[in-house]
């Protein structure tokens, strides 16, 4: 099977309060044959949870209103998500990022997005899933 016939069988969440980033992402998501949601902070992302949607992945960003990403990540994992988790976070500060991957990140990269991290971190997927 071709690496673009499971990338189409794919979901992710876009979890971003800044509108421009969450485009961005759902773009190269969309470009690389992904279906995706998005939403603006952590709690709508549990909440969409709640609800029983699922993802086999999570772009997570760290800095955001209500709930931010390392509360919301902790939080997915208690209910026993277990989707890929990536956080996406232009904070490079070692003691943070540490902190977001500990909260039970599958993955840190530095904002923005490119074509070519996204196809790592769906690599990534495949390679768990075949």
């Amino acid at each position: 099977m071709a690496p673009h016939d499971l990338a189409t069988q794919l979901t992710a969440l876009v979890v971003d309060d800044n509108t421009i980033n969450r485009r961005i992402h759902q773009k190269l998501l969309k470009n690389a044959g992904v279906k995706n949601q998005a939403v603006g902070n952590g709690k709508e992302a549990v909440d969409i949870h709640c609800y029983g949607q699922s993802f086999n992945l999570i772009l997570m960003d760290m800095d955001m209103p209500i709930m931010n990403g390392i509360e919301a990540t902790k939080k997915l994992r208690s209910m026993g998500i277990c989707s890929m988790i990536v956080g996406v976070s232009s904070r490079s500060m070692e003691s943070e990022i540490q902190e977001f991957m500990d909260a039970g990140l599958d993955d840190y990269q530095v904002k923005p997005l490119t074509n070519a991290k996204l196809t790592s971190i769906l690599d990534k997927i495949n390679h768990s899933m075949s």
